[in-house]
């Protein structure tokens, strides 16, 4: 094998020509990738995104040389990394490739990392030396990295684990054995191309827009290019330079960030930005019409003409290319947009109304928290304590929503584990309304359903109200239909449903006991957006239909602000700002509340969101004075020392805040 250097340094890193990917399942053929052309200059971002199922996934493990391993799978087209084909090439060239000149970020950090061995002995190994992986993993800005190193992957945030996984594949020193590769090796051991598939999605918006600064600084520093695999567009925006739009398979639109989200010329492209969830009053987010097309039965022609408003009989007939305008921008489609196609304003549309009102105001309480602290003892220590949550009251009324976010570790889980009694509380009281039976919508929909059981069963199993077999099938079936699924989606498995299929699956498994009380983990963290929208309308339709009230905890300030009335907002285990939805974001008032809304992705192009300053402190042992301290921008002397209470900010009752600045600011 030879390897032009010259030409690897002035052309693609990587280059995919007509990739198609087909393989068998239990239920058909599915088409995933069909005819895709693409290629990644060094030092460039970009972006793949595209809803579940559109082939994002298994483009990336093909750049990987990792091509779905199925019965009778069939590749056409090539995929060239650095010079080696990475699907027909030798497997030694392939291994030295992946080993040394790829590196690869996964969307869950904890199961990439091997539970049984130690970050340091992960880091080395592929062969590298100890001093290069604390080296690595300071560059991914890992503090502490010589303790670090010796830990264990449980013993790590979720931000951490994932810039571990920075640190992985930042490369090794040395050089490859094979000289065709050794020839575009930098000197220092890097990495020519990293595959991020999903690497932001389960991270909170602090974390996130830190480890998108990275990325952004490591592909300049190493001049490394980046394939950033996201379904979020607020992401793609902040630091991809090209954005690749996939559907059913096929490319439908590729060109500049700043062309492709300003002036949108494939429909689905406008459909995905309409769908987002902002921040922004002024932003009515809209779902795309109907489902993408089943990959086992693809449509003839246009596959999004089912879908699609300006679809024609052309569009159905024929097979729309790639093909461009005046500009570089390429686009599939036969009636492309012709206008800019940004978010639409709540004047243009008949309903610009919140998705949910507040329709639990003046009810009487069906959650009601008072005062719970819950701490856990420091393993291999007799007396220091980690202080998960400390003095929090909460009250949720018949038919209200209150949504909990704040970092990973601010202790937003261990208080919703109190609030469905699976966790006593230290001190403090937790009640339930007379007869309420909580039930629990986790975040990944797929692990908590019965894998071994269909979708019709485990719904049915929790209708203990109906006498006969017969008669919980079909209220089984109802519930399903109720939540947007076909009947026959009672038959299927979990792992026959996509994402939001089993979502809505597990929705309507919590429905069939008639609760009073959905709590909701992190529940469209792991959608697309126009899949994540369609979930929280649903949420907002039951909670108005049947009065069920919704406390959900997520990382998605834009989440929240659609589905909640209320929000707390929880920084070290206690509560630093509650307020009404509406207020909240349009004016937060606690700083720390503001860092998180500011590091919130938009649709910007280019715009890294600032982040937070520093990291959290050590939630081991009392914290004197207050814990945002060392993080405030606006700190004063007596913050350190004197401990911040929840006050009322100014006359208005419905808004609290734990900061002296914040209260002093209203009052004078």
């Amino acid at each position: 094998m030879t390897t032009d250097s010259a030409s690897t340094a002035s052309g693609p890193i990587a280059a995919v020509r007509d990739l198609e990917v087909s393989f068998d399942t239990a239920h058909g053929r599915v088409h995933a990738l069909r005819g895709v052309s693409l290629d990644l200059r060094p030092g460039e971002v970009l972006a793949l995104v595209g809803e579940s199922g559109s082939g994002k996934s298994v483009l990336s493990s093909c750049l990987l040389g990792l091509p779905p391993e199925s019965r009778r799978t069939a590749i056409s087209g090539s995929v060239r990394v650095a010079g080696v084909d990475m699907l027909s090439g030798s497997g030694g060239q392939r291994r030295s490739v992946r080993r040394r000149l790829l590196g690869a970020v996964f969307q869950d950090p904890l199961t990439s990392l091997d539970p049984t061995m130690r970050v340091g002995t992960q880091l080395t190994e592929r062969g590298v030396s100890t001093r290069r992986a604390r080296r690595n993993l300071s560059q991914a800005g890992v503090p502490e990295p010589q303790q670090r190193i010796r830990q264990w992957p449980h013993e790590l945030s979720g931000g951490l684990r994932q810039r571990v996984m920075l640190a992985m594949a930042l490369g090794a020193d040395g050089k490859l054995p094979t000289s065709g590769v050794d020839a575009v090796f930098d000197e220092e051991g890097s990495p020519l191309l990293i595959v991020a598939d999903e690497p932001t999605t389960a991270l909170d918006v602090s974390v996130q827009a830190q480890v998108l600064l990275l990325f952004d600084r490591l592909r300049r520093e190493h001049d490394c290019a980046l394939l950033l695999v996201t379904h979020d567009l607020g992401v793609a925006a902040s630091i991809a330079d090209r954005v690749a739009v996939l559907y059913a398979g096929r490319l439908c639109e590729v060109g500049s960030t700043s062309e492709v989200l300003a002036e949108p010329r494939h429909p689905y492209t406008s459909g995905l930005l309409h769908a987002r969830l902002e921040l922004d009053e002024d932003s009515v987010p809209l779902p795309i019409p109907g489902a993408p097309p089943d990959p086992l039965r693809l449509p003839g022609g246009c596959a999004f003409a089912p879908r699609c408003e300006h679809a024609t009989s052309d569009c159905r007939r024929s097979l729309p290319v790639l093909r461009s305008d005046d500009s570089p921008r390429l686009f599939a489609c036969v009636n492309p947009l012709a206008v800019a196609s940004g978010p639409v304003s709540a004047a243009a549309v008949a309903v610009a109304a919140p998705v949910t009102s507040r329709s639990g105001e003046g009810a009487e309480p069906v959650l009601t928290i008072d005062d719970v602290s819950k701490s856990f003892r420091v393993p291999g220590s007799r007396r220091e304590k980690l202080h998960a949550v400390a003095g929090v009251s909460l009250s949720v009324p018949e038919g209200g929503s209150l949504a909990i976010v704040g970092e990973s570790g601010c202790g937003k889980t261990t208080l919703l584990r109190m609030a469905c009694g699976l966790l006593e509380p230290d001190r403090g009281s937790v009640h339930w309304a007379e007869g309420l039976r909580p039930q629990l919508i986790f975040q990944d929909a797929g692990s908590s359903l019965t894998p071994w059981l269909s979708i019709g069963t485990q719904v049915a199993e929790r209708l203990r109200d109906e006498a006969s077999r017969r008669a919980r099938r079909q209220a089984a079936a109802e519930l399903l239909e109720r939540v947007g699924l076909d009947r026959r989606a009672a038959k299927s498995l979990p792992r026959q449903l996509s994402g939001g299929q089993r979502q809505r699956a597990a929705i309507a498994r919590a429905l069939a006991s008639s609760p009073r009380l959905l709590v909701c983990d992190e529940p469209v963290s792991a959608l697309d957006a126009s899949l994540s929208l369609r979930i929280l309308e649903m949420l907002a339709e039951i909670r108005d239909e049947m009065k069920v009230a919704i406390l959900m905890v997520t990382h998605d300030l834009a989440a929240a602000r659609h589905v909640a009335d209320d929000v707390l907002v929880m920084y070290l285990g206690r509560v630093v700002e509650a307020s009404p939805a509406s207020l909240l974001f349009r004016d937060p008032r606690h700083p720390y509340t503001r860092g998180l809304r500011a590091a919130s992705p938009t649709r910007e192009p280019g715009r890294l969101a600032p982040t937070l300053q520093g990291e959290p402190p050590n939630a081991v042992g009392e914290v004197v004075g207050c814990a945002f301290a060392s993080r405030c921008p606006d700190v004063e002397p007596t913050c350190r020392e004197r401990t911040q209470i929840l006050e009322t900010l100014g006359e208005d009752a419905s808004r609290q805040v734990s900061c002296q600045v914040a209260v002093r600011s209203v009052t004078v």
